[in-house]
């Protein structure tokens, strides 16, 4: 006690403990973080074992969690959570299982409640296409307003609520528009050459899947889209 009273009184404590210890300084603040952010994150651990069974949490979401904003911004600033845009984000290492290709695109869909996976996204889930999926379609309801996520493609659409199905990935399920929601919305959406190949894709029957020409062409009558001619062409 008196060794470290006498420290105390020429430098600061950490020098003090520092000598007692037979430590320098900073090894001795390398370890006090240390053992700082192990008491963070114990502290809140429980917390974020709750919020990593999501794809994606609000800022409200972690602070009902038992996390508040400041603690957010820390564990963003030290890698274990990641913000995904305004007030939305995601822990990091989530576990999509095999389906890890599809990520970012889970990760983005379920960061807008109202969306559903579409177009060139929706194609490229199908094997509809070739093309590469640089963003990220999703539709919302033409009355919303459009929110802002990184290579994200919004589409405000009418006539949203049918056609919709819904996909697993990983433990996560998506919202998605089904196969004919998807090929009539291509030749609405898309230029023509890519929603043919689209439907022609989409005609092709295979042991794991066949076309439902009857409500395809349905689909595209609720949508004031002809496609008599293009499936008379492929399947004659």
């Amino acid at each position: 006690m008196n060794q470290f009273t006498e420290c105390y009184q020429e430098e600061n404590w950490a020098t003090a403990v520092a000598q007692i210890h037979g430590v320098t300084t900073s090894l001795l603040w390398k370890r006090l973080t240390v053992l700082k952010m192990g008491m963070i994150r114990s502290k809140y651990s429980a917390a974020l074992k709750v919020l990593s069974k999501k794809a994606v949490f609000s800022s409200a979401e972690g602070r009902e969690a038992g996390i508040p904003s400041r603690m957010l911004a820390y564990f963003c600033a030290k890698g274990q959570i990641e913000r995904v845009s305004k007030g939305i984000y995601k822990i990091n290492n989530l576990d999509f299982d095999s389906e890890f290709e599809w990520e970012d695109l889970a990760v983005t869909a379920l960061s807008i409640p109202n969306g559903f996976i579409c177009l060139i996204s929706a194609l490229c889930y199908y094997g509809l296409t070739d093309e590469i999926m640089r963003e990220f379609w999703i539709a919302i309801p033409h009355a919303t307003t459009s929110p802002v996520r990184a290579n994200a493609h919004i589409v405000r659409m009418r006539n949203i609520s049918f056609g919709q199905t819904t996909i697993k990935i990983g433990s996560q399920k998506l919202k998605i528009f089904d196969r004919e929601r998807t090929v009539v919305d291509s030749f609405r959406y898309l230029d023509k050459e890519t929603a043919l190949k689209a439907l022609q894709a989409y005609l092709k029957t295979s042991k794991d899947r066949k076309p439902d020409i009857d409500k395809l062409v349905r689909y595209a009558k609720k949508l004031r889209v002809d496609l008599t001619p293009y499936i008379s062409a492929f399947i004659l």
